[in-house]
């Protein structure tokens, strides 16, 4: 008799993963077999991520580890965390770690904690030589994400979600999430039948959160009004969106030289002629590079310096985060940190 259904769907995420890990991967010069990490909460997702990966990398000859972040966020954190790398253990995976990080205040509560987590598992990926790092994001995040983008109106690329691969150029990215395609309740279904201890995270229902907001209240009304099937729905959303959103950054990433002069100025005549969608995507990328912080540069400051070229009035210069500026000057569109 085979694993349960919710087993079998967990592991064969995982089994792709680790295949595509594989192929992606540069032989150790050591000869030693490559590490997998899983980052590990202790919540259903995480546990179920790690009960797979403990099954599955061993029959491909990849060593599987795992790593909790403690955010210190709560009392007992600390404890918390010690009980997880106990069950990552019990599951046979080694290297096991706790990681404590401590949390700063920059773009919210939320984002500021998801920063310290991820330069936490990138530290630790670095000094173990992990080859990935799996993370349980599931179908479920991936619906909340892509409406948290729609809110935000910050286009297309916002609507794509999380990526399956990131972290890293094209499908190298060091971060891999196998269950965007699985939805949250198959993976709790497939802690209980394995009977794996879960740690549900206060934060995740509190109400002062914006995605624990959307999670109970937001999403349960639209189901409540359009029907079952929007999380589907919004998932496959997502990966369209991906999709137009990677092909435009390519035609993009082509017209970034094209629109230049000989001295490497943006030239404003060459823009114009762009479609509206590429050239916001010039007009961010160059904004980028003059220093400005990704994190903080949102579409309506690119629709303001989008207006130097075709809706040019005589403007003064448009300031932008991270003390760039954009101004028209001659036909030339000058971008530069003051």
């Amino acid at each position: 008799m085979g694993p349960h259904p919710a087993v079998a769907a967990i592991r064969l995420a995982v089994r792709r993963v680790l295949h595509d890990v594989l192929t992606d991967l540069t032989p150790r010069p050591d000869g030693q077999q490559p590490l997998v990490l899983v980052a590990c909460s202790g919540g259903a997702d995480s546990m179920a991520l790690a009960s797979a990966l403990a099954f599955e990398a061993p029959k491909l000859g990849v060593r599987a580890g795992g790593i909790t972040v403690d955010h210190g966020l709560q009392t007992g954190s600390d404890l918390r965390a010690a009980e997880v790398v106990v069950r990552m253990t019990a599951l046979r995976l080694d290297p096991v770690e706790s990681v404590a990080v401590s949390v700063g205040r920059t773009g919210g509560p939320e984002a500021a904690a998801r920063d310290a987590r991820y330069a936490a598992l990138d530290e630790a990926a670095e000094r173990l030589g992990a080859a990935a790092v799996l993370l349980g994001h599931t179908r479920d995040d991936q619906a909340e994400t892509v409406l948290l983008g729609l809110a935000r109106g910050s286009g297309i690329r916002s609507l794509s979600g999380m990526a399956e691969v990131s972290g890293g150029p094209g499908r190298t990215g060091r971060y891999r999430r196998p269950f965007l395609q699985v939805d949250r309740q198959t993976a709790r279904k497939a802690c209980m039948v394995q009977s794996l201890p879960v740690w549900d995270d206060p934060h995740n229902a509190d109400p002062a959160y914006t995605r624990s907001r959307l999670r109970h209240e937001g999403l349960p009304a639209l189901e409540k009004a359009l029907g079952k099937g929007v999380v589907e729905a919004l998932a496959r959303t997502a990966q369209l969106s991906r999709d137009d959103a990677d092909a435009l950054d390519a035609w993009a990433a082509e017209a970034h030289t094209a629109v230049r002069d000989e001295s490497g100025r943006l030239e404003c005549a060459k823009l114009y002629a762009l479609p509206p969608a590429v050239r916001r995507r010039v007009l961010r990328r160059a904004v980028v590079a003059a220093g400005s912080p990704a994190g903080s540069l949102f579409a309506r400051h690119i629709e303001e310096v989008d207006r130097l070229i075709t809706g040019w009035r005589g403007q003064g210069a448009i300031n932008l985060p991270g003390r760039v500026e954009a101004q028209r000057q001659g036909g030339r569109l000058v971008i530069r940190q003051g």
